[in-house]
């Protein structure tokens, strides 16, 4: 059974474009906590927890807690994307009469907890978890809390008694997003180290300055340390968490306040403020623009893989590209799932397993079976039949769906029918099997017209460029409307992966803030543009986006 990867990270999104929705109709709320959260608030939703949408209260559902009520958004946004309500119900959020209020309330369906006053959510979590092992109930409370409602002394007392009482049936989630009401948590009441400037990367970064997991474990509860917008990190956190027994688990996720928009992201400012109207539809598509960056490793040293896919974990890929050629399809014949199987033991991240074999619908089993979180099957060696036989075994095991079409090749008409299920598109840029070609250009074209048709045909995917994708061209493949980027030689082949990965994102960022700039400009011309540019307070993103919009002629 996969993470369901894909699955998680599409609801994100659609769950974050929500928020704006909702908030910017209601002119009030808070984004920046719903989107710091959201990655969570996936994992947990679809992948964890047992519900009914249809019969909210069934007795043997999991309860999902937010004790940081505020962040009542991003609550809703993701109920209405399970299917609790319908998702035109979040225009009415914080309006009279709705069941969208600004803080959680059980009016709303799927809703647990009537969050309001910080730093209770936990003490109420841990008497349902007492309740429920009382009445030898088997469901499974899940409850996300707040640094900065960590400064209130009755979360720790709960703390306390949740470790007396070995409340095992219970995880919590700590989004320590670094930044609450009034500034950053740690020029407040710091949980780490006070913070003498403004640079969060100096507290998010530096493992050294972390102490808040050493309070929770001084007080005696399994303390587990991730990534909080790392869906593989969550997954592997909460398997973890729902297997200890005897004592509470607790998630210490480390997250970025209004993660996904960069003019939100580490601002305090967007604790509780919403978006103006003219400025959402840039957010929509910035929210559009998420991109992830995978190494293909048989660009690397084919006789040690192993060390191939350590280098892909401290380059910080995203996810981990696995060429399968067969000699058939393909000239050259690299590994199959037996490969697979031992290297997926080395790391969580993703793995991409790209099928280039012939009769793809005989063997994909077995890498099912072997953890791929992603397959990809080629168009060429799939019909109608195969490939359905094909998408519903992934989508049976929380498997990506992924379809890959040759440079020669174009979308075949039976395909049509399943791209709204896709979650990835693999468009080739090289000839497959062959290795150190240059990129094919035509391919930019044929990227941007395939954009018109998968929109027209509701694909919610990733298009991803492979073959030939480098530092020179990664922005323009971008641009065409590809988000996924493989890197062979260009990455792994490289001695220095985490630069290189770095330089990649660098890249790609000029290229999505070029976008931005110019969907401001076709929206409200010059006005818009600086509007926009002057939400950007953190770091040197203001400077750097008014030249970028002198440059293109924009202010």
């Amino acid at each position: 059974m996969g993470m369901n990867y894909y699955q998680i990270k599409k609801n994100a999104r659609r769950a974050r474009k929500l928020v704006i929705r909702g908030t910017t109709a209601a002119g009030s709320g808070h984004p920046g906590g719903s989107f710091s959260m959201a990655e969570i608030m996936g994992c947990l939703l679809y992948k964890y927890m047992r519900y009914d949408p249809k019969n909210p209260l069934w007795e043997d559902r999991d309860r999902l807690v937010l004790s940081k009520g505020h962040a009542s958004p991003g609550l809703f946004s993701n109920l209405a994307v399970a299917g609790f309500f319908d998702e035109a119900e979040i225009d009415t959020l914080r309006k009279l009469g709705s069941r969208l209020q600004g803080h959680p309330d059980y009016k709303c369906p799927g809703v647990e907890f009537c969050g309001g006053s910080l730093g209770i959510g936990l003490s109420f979590s841990i008497g349902n978890a007492l309740a429920a092992k009382i009445d030898s109930k088997n469901h499974r409370i899940f409850t996300i809390i707040g640094d900065g409602e960590s400064d209130e002394g009755q979360v720790w007392e709960a703390a306390m008694t949740g470790a007396k009482y070995k409340v095992d049936n219970m995880t919590v989630i700590l989004d320590r997003n670094f930044i609450q009401q009034d500034s950053y948590t740690e020029k407040i009441m710091p949980l780490d180290e006070e913070l003498t400037g403004d640079d969060l990367s100096e507290m998010w970064k530096d493992a050294s300055r972390w102490k808040l997991g050493d309070k929770w474990r001084s007080f005696g509860w399994n303390v587990i340390e991730i990534d909080g917008h790392r869906i593989e990190q969550i997954d592997a956190a909460l398997k973890k968490a729902t297997q200890t027994r005897n004592t509470p688990s607790i998630i210490v996720a480390r997250t970025v306040k209004g993660k996904g928009v960069e003019h939100m992201e580490d601002n305090p400012k967007w604790h509780g403020v919403a978006p103006k109207k003219e400025i959402a539809p840039i957010i929509d598509l910035e929210l559009d623009c998420q991109f992830m960056i995978a190494p293909s490793i048989i660009a690397g040293d084919m006789a040690n893989l192993e060390n191939e896919v350590k280098r892909c974990v401290e380059g910080r890929a995203d996810y981990i590209h696995l060429d399968v050629m067969d000699g058939q399809f393909v000239q050259n014949t690299t590994f199959d799932h037996n490969k697979i199987k031992e290297l997926r033991p080395l790391t969580v991240i993703p793995f991409d397993a790209h099928l280039m074999i012939n009769e793809p619908v005989k063997h994909v089993n077995d890498y099912i079976n072997a953890g791929c979180d992603i397959v990809t099957v080629h168009a060429e060696v799939c019909d109608e039949s195969s490939f359905g036989e094909i998408k519903d075994t992934l989508r049976q095991n929380q498997v990506g769906i992924g379809l890959a079409i040759n440079p020669d090749t174009n979308l075949p008409e039976w395909s049509f029918q399943f791209l709204s299920d896709l979650d990835q598109l693999i468009v080739m840029s090289v000839v497959p099997g062959k290795s150190g070609q240059k990129y094919i250009e035509s391919t930019h074209q044929k990227t941007q017209d395939l954009v018109k048709v998968l929109t027209e045909h509701k694909f919610d995917g990733f298009i991803e460029a492979d073959g030939g994708v480098d530092l020179t061209n990664v922005g323009q493949c971008f641009t065409d409307g590809a988000r996924a980027f493989v890197g062979g030689s260009a990455i792994i082949g490289q001695k220095d992966v985490r630069g290189v990965i770095s330089d990649f994102r660098k890249e790609i960022l000029k290229a999505r803030r070029k976008l931005l700039i110019k969907k401001a400009y076709d929206l409200g011309g010059r006005d818009l543009v600086n509007k926009w540019i002057e939400l950007h307070l953190i770091g040197d993103k203001k400077t750097q986006l008014i030249q970028m919009a002198k440059e293109l002629g924009y202010s």
